[in-house]
């Protein structure tokens, strides 16, 4: 069984670098947000995704754990993909996405995060029309993204994991899949 974690900000195109990636590899995807999700609604915590940002890190935490318990169960015969963010920004500052409580139980082999300019991010952002989004300034946006490689060190140092940066910039969305690709099938 191999484990990858994908990641990246909002806006960063992971979701969609995934979807496609899945078209030519067999792993099962699992959206850590969505089972967090599942877990707070029948908790009745949340009634949609988009409040679980806004939720006490405390109650975050919990639910982390909970969701972690379930991707474990899922991923004992499967190659899974891990679809997550790999540090929230909460409104007391960035909550680790995935702590060692959550690495402990997943112990994943690849960290691959997703990254794209800030004006792209931003963008991007300003286009989906699916999700309500926080404003934040390019220069917010590039914080992020550097607590997410600082954060994806951490939890490889932790795990034994390796870290994989892919660049997914305008325009390049094939080049960037093949190269998920590449790197699940080897």
């Amino acid at each position: 069984m191999t484990l990858i974690v994908l990641t990246g900000i909002p806006g960063s195109g992971s979701t969609t670098i995934l979807n496609k990636v899945l078209e030519d590899v067999d792993y099962l995807h699992l959206n850590y947000g969505d089972i967090m999700t599942e877990i707070a609604i029948e908790e009745n915590i949340v009634d949609d995704r988009d409040q679980l940002r806004k939720l006490s890190p405390e109650i975050q935490k919990t639910i982390q754990k909970k969701a972690a318990r379930r991707i474990n169960e899922k991923s004992q015969s499967n190659n899974v993909i891990v679809d997550t963010h790999c540090t929230i920004l909460t409104p007391s500052g960035f909550l680790p996405g995935l702590p060692v409580w959550v690495l402990e139980e997943l112990l994943p082999d690849i960290f691959i995060l997703i990254e794209a300019n800030p004006d792209e991010i931003i963008y991007r952002r300003l286009d989906d029309t699916s999700r309500i989004r926080d404003i934040e300034s390019a220069k917010d946006i590039k914080l992020h993204q550097e607590m997410n490689r600082a954060a994806s060190m951490a939890y490889a140092t932790l795990t034994g994991a390796t870290v994989k940066i892919v660049q997914n910039h305008d325009l390049h969305l094939k080049s960037t899949v093949s190269k998920v690709v590449d790197l699940l099938k080897n």
